[in-house]
């Protein structure tokens, strides 16, 4: 075995699990990295400007212009401290800036010269202070941290295209092989596809292909053994014809009228032949499409009466009892075409295979809800041996003398099948000799 066969099979779960974990860990690395460094800058320029206007306030009377500028400082950023004594303002960072002293303390939402500030107060019986601050800082850190969160995303897309597409692309190369090893395989390939390197999910497809390459082998071979096994009963009859017009060619002259008779009889019986198992050929050929039979409503003994009336003047001819009993009305669902031909099949074997002076009984039944057809006979039975291959095409079990297509219960089990009936045939277990033939009609 070589070293493709020892292989691992991939698996696109674990594929698409790995690399999406490994592309996720380096996209969530990237996004700490960037939401860091968003974050560090932003509350860096705003704690500076906190540390100079506490400076500032703290000294009280020291102007703005003795404190060294800090850098990319926002005039947004600056806290607005003011302080009353009673009702008069004694400080304020807001000049030329009209603010009503607050009635309640803690945190509040005020406007301040048309601006929206977050403030909170604290007061007592003389003094009250009010530290306040613009809305605009809070909603640009907000709009920071939006920015560090939604960056990686919109990285995430256009890499997850390139990373994951490019491990399902390795992944997957071996599907192309496998598709040009089907696109080389002739219709009579026998050797299945190989698994080595095909996914692990891809592995039922892969083993219902090869079933199905292995039934479309065994239905060629099928087809291959039945024109062979037709061309080969077909010669028969042929030849036999062939002989007789022969011996017509080499005889025409002749004035034994009775010779001739005879020559013309044996050409009658070979067409005869020939033209019976082309009809058998032309129905197990039918019967092999995959369309569903016609489900009408049958009356099954009606069918059988039909069926015994056929084969009454053979029966009567041949000195044989022939009998119908139907318990009651049987219907069931299929073909009429179809289940005349299975019923008459049976009825057809019995009285051929019954000698002379033998009984053919047909019975109509229900057992556990299902309709049942049994037809048993009087005749030789089946050799020993034969039960397991009634129903293959071209045998025959008939004694010498009898003739026949081994083909009518080979027809007989295929419209069986397409009704979802069983049928069975076999050696008689009460006492008699015979055969006993049942079809059961599902419920």
């Amino acid at each position: 075995m070589d070293g493709a066969e020892n292989m691992t099979p991939a698996s696109l779960r674990r594929t698409a699990l790995v690399w999406t974990t490994l592309l996720l860990t380096l996209v969530g690395i990237i996004a700490i990295l960037i939401a860091y460094a968003l974050a560090r800058a932003e509350a860096a320029d705003f704690l500076d400007g906190q540390l100079r206007q506490i400076a500032l306030n703290a000294g009280r009377g020291l102007p703005d212009a003795d404190a060294p500028p800090a850098p990319d400082h926002d005039p947004e950023d600056q806290i607005a401290i003011t302080i009353w004594k009673k009702d008069q303002i004694v400080h304020t960072t807001l000049n030329q800036v009209s603010i009503a002293r607050p009635t309640r303390p803690g945190y509040d939402d005020v406007t301040i010269a048309g601006h929206a500030w977050r403030a909170y107060t604290a007061n007592n019986d003389t003094w009250t202070i009010q530290v306040a601050q613009r809305e605009t800082v809070r909603q640009e850190f907000a709009s920071s941290a939006a920015i560090g969160v939604a960056a990686p995303i919109l990285i995430i897309i256009p890499l997850s295209w390139l990373v994951v597409g490019w491990a399902l692309n390795r992944t997957l190369a071996r599907l192309d092989l496998v598709a040009q090893d089907l696109a080389s395989k002739s219709a009579l390939a026998a050797g299945p596809i190989s698994l080595a390197g095909i996914p692990t999910e891809l592995h039922p497809l892969v083993l219902g292909m090869n079933s199905l390459i292995g039934r479309l082998r065994a239905a060629v071979a099928s087809q291959k053994q039945f024109l062979s096994d037709a061309a080969h009963e077909l010669r028969t009859p042929l030849a036999a014809m062939q002989i007789q017009v022969d011996r017509l060619e080499h005889g025409a002259g002749a004035a034994d009228e009775e010779i001739f008779e005879e020559k013309r009889v044996g050409l009658d019986r070979g067409v005869k032949r020939a033209n019976a198992l082309v009809t058998q050929l032309l129905r197990m050929a039918r019967l092999d499409e995959p369309n569903a039979p016609v489900a009408d409503a049958l009356d099954v003994g009606q069918l059988l009466l039909d069926c015994v009336g056929d084969f009454a003047v053979l029966a009567e001819r041949r000195g044989i009892d022939l009998g119908l009993h139907v318990e009651r009305a049987a219907m069931v669902r299929g073909s009429s075409e179809e289940l005349r031909v299975l019923l008459a099949n049976l009825i057809e074997n019995a009285v051929r295979y019954t000698p002379s002076g033998g009984k053919v009984d047909v019975f109509v039944q229900h057992r556990g809800g299902c309709c049942e057809v049994e037809v048993l006979d009087t005749g030789p039975g089946l050799p020993e041996g034969s039960e397991l291959r009634i129903f293959e095409r071209f045998f025959r079990a008939a004694p010498a003398g009898i003739e026949g297509t081994g083909l009518g219960l080979a027809i007989a089990k295929r419209i069986a099948e397409r009704h979802s009936a069983t049928i069975t045939v076999e050696n008689r277990t009460d006492g008699s000799t015979g055969v006993r033939a049942r079809v059961v009609f599902p419920a």
